[in-house]
Formats: structure tokens, sequence, C-alpha cells
């Protein structure tokens, strides 16, 4: 007798009990028994015992030879798979292909150094099982910076078929611009400019992210670090209408972003509608016109016309909750500046004092007056040994008048788009933004970038666009076990108006309060999530001399929930 694999086309192979006799002369086989549901430990045992050898007691004969990292791989490789985010890839060489995968599933499991990355996927430092799944074999780190030169490459092509995927003629199209420093100061891009990251020190880069209505990634542009936000527009619309070829489209950006030099240079010739807002100085203008401030005696939300705005639609909002904390935070800004120029003025009447004369005071005063820019708020006289200040009343007035309005303009038809779609429309930006975070925080890292040349930078972003692509599908189905919130329609209901602040659903905020879900699981951040995924580990096994098999953990109820919602099972590609 003799156990055997009998391998099946679309199915499992048949693990099979057999035995040998003669017939007639000739020798033949036939089936005793079907073992394809035994355990592969008990078959093992079982083909042992009919080779003769001698069964080993377990402490013995069962060793672990390498116990990786899997259950997070599994998730994020199947879910890559299972979006088709592997098809997006252009074709090409097969190995370049199944390492730009694992770039982008490395970088959302693990991100680290290229050099740290080759080590695990290199089949003999692994720290998990992607090169295992991908078969990778052995991986340097030359390998991966190639990849990224042919990803860089292609590109155009991987941002046409996710915009092929994602939008639509019609649909809305958001748009912002972050800023990322740079490790050395080697990279033609790495400029300084304004910093979002609070550091003027460094030189940086700008990163305009391009995204669907629902906030998923489909486009990402690079521009050096000491560009404004308004140069970066031209090359979206270019990119809209040239390479994705959408013609009609609207294109939801800041009011630092499309400006009105913008709208009437690359914009409105393009024939994209769009929806921003105005700055202050435009809103103040409109008060002295159409707005009018008792339109929010009884409502938070109006729609005005003005010549100076032709063929275009104003949206006027006043959140009552914005111009309480706008007021407080004014306040806080006048009586910090107040103490300030009270010690200069101190200072001025001390008997014995080196502050003197108007040049040397309006030195000293404009330094902090313009640390808060409260300047307009003050009136204030300075003499050759004298500083007299105080607040000015009907500055001051006149701008809390306006305190929590802002206004929105779009030349989007209200056929199309009534009012608060245009309001929910603009504060869609939020999920450009919350890329952002993801992208330059623990979740994806993609600061500190240390590459040198213009070519590699841009690439490494494009790896982590496409990383957070694929991180974006994985929160949506598995909002229920994070803190994310998991019925957004529940949360809507509850919204009077799109203008109030948003407010979760009572199954999120239940969620946030016990930190459980219903089934009594915990609930996790999806960082946490992924690292507790990463308990599930994939092991080789050895049972007595030359027999070996694969074996998983058993999941926790968690990892199980977690692998449920994204209807895959962990043993996939094993």
């Amino acid at each position: 007798m003799y156990v055997t694999v009998v391998p099946n086309r679309d199915s499992p192979p048949a693990v099979l009990l057999r035995e040998s006799y003669r017939e007639g002369g000739k020798v033949k086989n036939r089936t005793l028994a079907n073992l394809s549901k035994w355990p592969p430990a008990k078959v093992e045992a079982l083909r042992a015992v009919l080779a003769g050898e001698a069964v080993a007691a377990p402490a013995e004969g069962l060793s672990i030879e390498r116990s990786l990292p899997h259950g997070h791989v599994a998730a994020a490789l199947g879910t890559a798979l299972k979006i088709g985010l592997d098809r997006v890839l252009p074709k090409g060489p097969k190995r370049r292909r199944a390492l730009a995968l694992a770039m982008i599933v490395g970088r959302l499991v693990d991100p680290a150094a290229k050099l740290a990355t080759a080590r695990a996927l290199d089949e003999t430092t692994a720290n998990h099982s992607l090169g295992r799944l991908l078969d990778l074999g052995r991986v340097e780190p030359n390998d991966l910076y190639e990849t990224l030169d042919w990803l860089l490459a292609r590109q155009g092509t991987i941002e046409k078929t996710l915009a092929r995927r994602h939008l639509r003629e019609g649909a809305l199209v958001l748009y912002d611009v972050t800023s990322t420093y740079l490790e050395g100061r080697c990279c033609p891009l790495a400029k300084l400019g304004y910093s979002r990251d609070h550091r003027r020190d460094r030189p940086q880069i700008v990163i305009g992210l391009m995204c669907s209505a629902d906030g998923c990634p489909v486009a990402v542009e690079v521009f050096a670090g000491n560009v404004g936000d308004p140069a970066t527009l031209k090359s979206q619309v270019d990119k809209l209408k040239r390479r994705f070829g959408l013609t009609r489209i609207v294109l939801v950006g800041d009011r630092g972003m499309i400006t009105k030099a913008r709208l009437d240079e690359d914009v409105r010739p393009a024939g994209l509608d769009w929806i921003t807002a105005l700055r202050a100085p435009a809103i103040q203008a409109l008060a002295q016109g159409p707005l009018q401030l008792d339109l929010f005696d009884e409502r938070d939300l109006a729609e005005i016309e003005s010549p100076d705005y032709p063929g275009e639609r104003l949206v006027v909002c006043r959140n009552a909750a914005l111009a309480a904390e706008r007021a407080r935070k004014r306040e806080d800004l006048l009586s910090a500046t107040e103490r300030e120029l009270a010690r200069i003025q101190a200072r001025l009447r001390r008997k014995r004092t080196l502050l003197r004369g108007q040049a040397k005071i309006g030195q000293a005063v404009g330094a902090v007056i313009d640390r808060r820019k409260v300047a307009k708020h003050f009136v204030i006289t300075i003499t050759d040994d004298d500083l007299v200040f105080a607040r000015d009343a009907a500055a001051i007035e006149a701008e809390a008048r306006l305190d929590g309005i802002y206004v929105l303009r779009t030349s989007v038809p209200a056929r199309r788009l009534d009012a608060p779609g245009v309001v929910r429309a603009y504060k869609g930006l939020a999920r450009a933004e919350h890329a952002f975070r993801s992208l330059k925080s623990v979740g994806l890292e993609i600061r500190p970038v240390f590459h040198w040349t213009e070519d590699r930078v841009r690439a490494h972003v494009l790896l982590c666009m496409l990383a957070y692509h694929l991180e974006w599908h994985m929160r949506g189905v598995l909002a229920p076990i994070l803190f994310d919130d998991h019925d957004r329609q529940a949360a809507q209901a509850q919204r009077a108006s799109p203008v109030a602040k948003a407010k979760v659903s009572p199954a999120a905020r239940k969620k946030a309060a016990t930190k459980l879900t219903d089934d009594g699981l915990p609930v996790l951040g999806f960082r946490s999530l992924i690292d507790h995924l990463a308990t599930l580990t994939c092991n080789d096994v050895r049972f007595g001399k030359g027999h070996a098999l694969t074996h998983l953990t058993s999941p926790t109820p968690l990892q199980r929930r977690a692998f449920e919602l994204l209807k895959l099972k962990p043993a996939d590609g094993l």
C-alpha cells in the first residue's frame, strides 16, 4: 500500500490510499480509500508508516523550520488581486510586474526603505510571506530600483486605467496639494517653499493628488518645492482633457488653488466646470452689495448672484460653530498681542532703556503684530520714546459680522447640482486631505525620502499613491471592525444641513464608546489591524526525515472576521 496525490484540473488534488496487485501476469493498482479530507500531518504519518519508517514521538520528530508573518500579506495581496490592481500594471516581463505588485503591497503592510524592502522580499532574509506568495526568490535592491524606473515610465498608462475605472463624464474630481520635506539637497526638485509640515528649514517637494468624488486616488504629480498651488492646476486640466479623454468634468479645488487667473487661463478655455470658494477680501466686497446678513436669520445656506461673477452661482453658507470658533481664536490672538505690546510699552517707560527711536520701536512692534497677523485690528502710535496702542473696534466689528460665513462659487447649473449638493461637493475635499494624512503618517510613510534623482522621487510618490489606492479599498470593506464610520447613510440622515458639522452614525458612536463591534470583537485602527493580521503566521513544519508541509496558525476571531469581510481565505495563494 502507498499514498499518492492525484492532481485535478479545477479542484484540489485528491489524496488516495492505493495498493498494487497482479492479475493475469500484469501489475495493476486499485484505490482503497480517499484521504483528501485528512489533515496533512495525519497523511504524512501514514505515509511514513507504509514506507517502513519509525514514527517518531512529537518531541523528537516534529520541527518548525521557519515561521513568517502572513495574515496581513494574504489580506493585502488578496485584495489587490481582487480589485484588479495587478491588471492596472501595464504589460511587461512577469517578474517585473510581480516585483511592482510586491512593492505596492509591501509599502502598505511594511513601509520601509528600498534596501529593507528587498531584504523583506528575498527568500533568505524574508520577514513576511509576500516574496514566497509571488515566487520572487532572490531579490536585490537594484531589482527594486529598476522596477521603480519601470513604473515611472508607465505612470501615464497606470493613471489612465485608474481614471477609466473611477471617473466618468460629468463626474466630480477632487484636487488638492500638499508638501513633504526631503533628506539631503541633491534632488533638483528639492526647494524651499511654503511647508505644510512646518519645516521651513528643509527643502521640500509639492505633491498634487487627484481623487474621485468618493476619495479614491487616481493620479498624482510631483512639483518642485517652491511651486505655488495655482501653478499646479494647468497640468491637471491637461491630464483630464488629453490623457483621460474627459470633456465634461467638475473640478473641485480650494480657494488657494482655483484662482481667477487660473479660471480665465486654464479651466474655462478647457470647457471644464468647477467648484471653489472665495477669499476673505472677495467676501467682504460682496457684503457691501448682494450679500445681506439677514439672509441667515432662519437658515444657514442661500444662493445669490453678483455682476462681478457673471454666469456663475454663488452659494453663501454660515456655520454657527465656525463663527464661535473664529471669534474665540481672534480674541486669543488679540489678547496675546496686547500682552506683548504692553511689555514693549513697559520697556519704553523705564528710566533707562536702550529701545529708543521710531525705527527701533517700529521694528519691535512689527515683529509682534506680524507674528499673529492682527495689525489691521490695532491703532498704534509710535514716537521716539513711547508707544500707544488700542484695539480698532470698528475693524474688529466689521470682521466679526462675517464670522462663520464662506462663499462657494461654481459654474455648474442648478439643474445638475443644487446648492446643498455644491456644499457637499466642496466639503468632499476632506477626503483628499485624508489621503495626504495616510500618505504622510505611519500608515504609508512617504517620508523620509532619501532618493537623490528627480525620477526616483517621482516614482516613490507614485508607489505610495498606488499603496494608498489599495488601502482605500481595504478600509471600505473593513470599516465594520475599524474606527471608521461604517454606516454613512445613517450619519448623513442625521445632518439637517450640509453646512452643519458632520456627524457620525449611531452605530459608529456606539463602536467608539464601547471599543467593540456588535459581535463583541475589539475595534482597531487600520494600522493596528494590519499588525494584528501579521500574527497569523505561515509555518514550515517537518515530520521525521524528509516529510515537510506548510501550516498556518489558527486565526483569531478578529482575524477570521477580517477575512470574511474581505471575502478571502488566509491560505489563498499558498
